[in-house]
Parts: C-alpha cells; sequence; structure tokens
C-alpha cells in the first residue's frame, strides 16, 4: 500500500491525494503533525535531514522526498516506486 505522509494545510498534499484518488490509485494518508517523534525523524531523514517535507510518499519500502505537486513528475516517480498506475 502507498503511504501518503501530508499535512491538510498543504496544497500540494491536497492535490496529490486529487490525483491518486482520480487515478484510482489506492494509499494510505497519514497526517505528519499527528504522527510520533521516530516518524518524524524517518520522514526528516527521506527529506535530506534538515526538516520534514510533504508529501513525503513511501511504497514497499521505498520512498519519494517531498515535492511540490508536478503531475507528470508525479506519474514517473509513482511508475520508479512501483506502485501500479
Amino acid at each position: 500500500m502507498l503511504h501518503v505522509y501530508a499535512a491538510s494545510w498543504c496544497p500540494h498534499c491536497t492535490r496529490t491525494i486529487e490525483f491518486l484518488q482520480k487515478h484510482g490509485i489506492a494509499f494510505t494518508y497519514i497526517e505528519i503533525e499527528n504522527q510520533p517523534g521516530e516518524v518524524i525523524e524517518k520522514i526528516i531523514q527521506v527529506n535530506g535531514g534538515d526538516e520534514w517535507v510533504v508529501p513525503t510518499l513511501e511504497y514497499k519500502g521505498k520512498w519519494r522526498e517531498g515535492r511540490l505537486y508536478d503531475e507528470m513528475t508525479l506519474l514517473s516517480d509513482l511508475q520508479a516506486l512501483g506502485v501500479p498506475v
């Protein structure tokens, strides 16, 4: 299952989630601000070690760091993670 670490106030998260729903891609939404310290630390690590950035995606142990929403980049990144699209 694709995990989407996101924040409800983040427009790039909202657009990413809308993209996933539109394309019928199953995912689990994880509100980053409600996560314990170890989850936050992992998201920080995935994003270069300075701070957490959303939306950060994880699929079967493969990670995509937080990025600005761009449909074509998101599609390409999902394919690279192995997400069936």
